[in-house]
């Protein structure tokens, strides 16, 4: 869809330049009997969202069949993305030098980086924000390193609650040093077992994601409070950056690095790639951190100015001396999403989480009215557990064999959770989406 950015001001402006009172005086040279009077047969106008679904609908209809649903999340996440975003990301001055080593041919770029990092720490309540990371997944194994660096520790607590996948690529990135992971476990809540710090000692970092991997928010105040006695570090991931759309961003919780994908903003899904990693932390550790940061400043002229401010990666420095060997901030993925985050605006991401939410209790509420179990008692987001019972032990499969996943299996990433899936909704999925799912589980 394009996106068409002319109001009624810049309208004005551009006829007022070539001389024309109204947009019918530019067609005055064609004869009036060759020109259309009267207004075109349209039907309403209709918003984005209500276009794509109509096309969709158009589509569908010459297909034939029952549409394909997919309630799947898990770090993966389908939201809607403003025409804007891609309109934006095509214009040439944010597309200037991949790396901005000369600040003045790449103020674009530069400008663009700054704003994220401010919408990031904004976003998370944080002090301040790098130009970027990978993924989540990368994100939270440099924080894992950072927090070893400040401490100079060798012992990191993970909650077993963290994404699989993060956790995985967090063991990689430690696998050749001697430094020591320690899982927590969880509760019958679904939420990390907090009791369980209080045996910890001399560790780096705890890190706990909220919301988990079950789709259960954690208690971060609570862990924040105990790892301050601990002297601790409290590290927080995430990776469905649309809740804190709703919930308190995790620096209110005394978070000391947040860290998560942020691909829900602006990033298609394509098939898992690419990501954005979303990186924050507080102000004392700065140096510390992994990446780039970008500042503002002023030039001779007293015009503002951008630059980069702090780099201390092994493209910069001596490769000892840098804090990364992450040569990327996914700049386009960045700009993305600092675009996104622009055009919603604080008021519009609280709708958007605010839907999601809605939505997926709306599911949960109808699924558990036909007995299905909700074994977790943690409140959710948009995403939850569900337990299968016995009588229902082929619905899954039949359902695929419809179009229609009905979440993701968890006996994959945790071989105690068999017949439970991870159901998602975002904002994308319809009431009439919602109801044909229930209605499909129920028969």
């Amino acid at each position: 869809m394009r996106y068409l950015p002319h109001t009624n001001e810049d309208i004005a402006e551009m006829l007022k330049s070539v001389g024309k009172n109204t947009l019918d005086d530019l067609f005055a040279s064609i004869p009036s009997e060759s020109r259309k009077t009267g207004t075109l047969n349209l039907p309403d106008f209709k918003t984005e969202w209500e276009l794509n679904d109509h096309m969709e609908e158009l589509a569908h209809s010459m297909n034939c069949g029952d549409p394909n649903l997919a309630f799947l999340g898990a770090g993966s996440y389908n939201h809607y993305i403003p025409a804007v975003v891609s309109f934006l990301l095509s214009r040439s001055e944010f597309y200037t030098a991949y790396t901005p080593y000369q600040p003045e041919i790449s103020q674009g770029t530069l400008q663009g980086i700054f704003e994220y990092q401010t919408l990031v720490s904004r976003l998370l309540g944080m002090e301040v924000a790098n130009a970027s990371l990978y993924d989540g997944a990368s994100a939270l194994a440099e924080a894992v390193l950072m927090a070893i660096r400040i401490t100079k520790k060798k012992k990191v607590a993970l909650s077993t609650l963290i994404n699989p996948l993060y956790r995985q690529v967090v063991s990689t990135y430690l696998a050749p040093t001697d430094y020591e992971i320690v899982e927590l476990p969880y509760l019958g809540s679904g939420k990390t077992d907090i009791d369980a710090i209080d045996n910890l000692d001399d560790f780096a970092a705890i890190a706990v994601q909220s919301p988990n991997f079950l789709g259960v928010v954690e208690d971060l105040k609570a862990i924040g409070e105990k790892t301050a006695d601990l002297k601790t570090l409290f590290l927080t991931c995430f990776s469905e950056a649309m809740a804190y759309g709703l919930l308190k961003p995790p620096g209110e919780h005394g978070a000391d690095i947040a860290c998560g994908e942020g691909q829900s903003f602006g990033i298609p899904q394509t098939f898992g790639g690419p990501g954005l990693g979303m990186f924050a932390c507080k102000q004392k550790y700065m140096r510390n951190m992994p990446g780039r940061l970008v500042g503002q400043t002023t030039d001779v002229d007293g015009n503002r100015g951008f630059v980069l401010t702090l780099a201390t990666r092994e493209q910069h420095i001596r490769r000892e001396k840098a804090t990364s060997n992450i040569c990327t901030n996914q700049g386009l993925c960045a700009l993305a999403a600092s675009i996104y985050m622009a055009s919603v605006g604080g008021t519009g991401l609280k709708q958007l989480a605010k839907q999601n939410y809605d939505k997926a209790e709306y599911l949960k509420i109808g699924l558990n009215r036909l007995g299905i179990e909700i074994p977790f008692t943690g409140p959710t987001f948009n995403e939850f557990v569900i337990r299968l019972p016995a009588n229902m032990n082929d619905k899954y499969q039949d359902l695929k064999e419809k179009g229609i996943v009905l979440g993701l299996p968890l006996e994959t990433y945790y071989k105690e959770l068999t017949d439970h899936y991870l159901v998602c909704v975002t904002e994308t999925a319809k009431k009439d989406h919602l109801d044909f799912l229930i209605g499909e589980v129920q028969r």
